[in-house]
C-alpha cells in the first residue's frame, strides 16, 4: 500500500498533475508514510524531469508542470515533518525572483525547478518583486543564494537597488546573489556587484 501510494505521487510529478500530486502527498501522511521518503520520491521524478530536460528529451511545458506538480506537494510533506517535530535533513536554499516591473515567469519556474532538482530548497517569490519583497524574503528565509532574474533592459536597474538595500541592511555578508535573465551579461553583474551570473536558456 505505501509502495503504491508513492508511485502514484512520483507518477503525479512525472505527469504534471499538481491536483493529484497534492492528493498522494496528503494520502502519503495520512498511511503514516515517512515524508522525508516522500519527499526524496518527489525530487527523483522532477530530476527526472531535469535530466531529459538537459539532453533535450523533455522541454519547457514539462519542466514548469514538473516544478507546478512537486510545489503542490512539498508544503504538505514539510507540515509533517513539523507536526512531528522534526524537520527536513539540512540544505542549502535560495530565495528566487523576477524584478519588480517585470512579469516573466518561465525562466525562474524553470531554474527553481532544476535549483529542487539538485537538492536544494527553494522559495520561488514569483514576479514583480520589488526590494522590500526581497529584504523580507532574506530576513525571513535566511537563504545561501539569492537569485534575481530581469528579462527587459528597463528593469535590470532594480537588481541593483535590491543589492543596494541588502547591503545598507547589513545583510550582504549573509547571502551570494546570482543574477540572469536577457537583459543581463557578466559585465552588468560585476559592475553592480553580484557574485554569479548565467543567461538563461532560450525557450525551445
Amino acid at each position: 500500500m505505501q509502495q503504491e501510494i508513492l508511485d502514484k505521487l512520483m507518477n503525479s510529478v512525472l505527469e504534471m498533475k499538481p491536483k493529484d500530486s497534492a492528493k498522494y502527498a496528503t494520502s502519503a501522511v495520512e498511511n503514516r508514510i515517512d515524508p522525508l521518503i516522500a519527499i526524496d520520491v518527489l525530487i527523483k521524478a522532477i530530476t527526472i524531469i531535469g535530466d531529459g530536460y538537459g539532453k533535450g528529451t523533455l522541454y519547457l511545458p514539462e519542466l514548469v508542470g514538473g516544478s507546478d506538480a512537486m510545489m503542490a506537494a512539498m508544503p504538505i510533506l514539510e507540515g509533517a515533518i513539523k507536526d512531528k517535530g522534526g524537520r527536513k535533513i539540512s540544505q542549502s536554499s535560495v530565495v528566487i525572483g523576477t524584478v519588480a516591473g517585470d512579469i516573466h515567469s518561465i525562466g525562474i519556474s524553470m531554474i527553481a525547478t532544476l535549483l529542487m532538482a539538485g537538492g536544494f530548497k527553494v522559495h520561488n517569490l514569483g514576479v514583480d518583486v520589488n526590494v522590500d519583497q526581497y529584504i523580507s524574503a532574506i530576513t525571513k528565509f535566511n537563504p545561501d543564494i539569492l537569485a534575481m532574474s530581469s528579462l527587459m533592459t528597463t528593469t535590470a536597474s532594480e537588481l541593483r537597488k535590491v543589492i543596494l538595500a541588502i547591503e545598507e541592511a547589513g545583510m550582504r555578508d549573509n547571502v551570494k546573489i546570482m543574477v540572469g535573465g536577457g537583459a543581463i551579461t557578466s559585465d552588468f553583474a560585476s559592475q553592480i556587484g553580484a557574485d554569479g551570473y548565467d543567461q538563461q536558456r532560450q525557450e525551445r
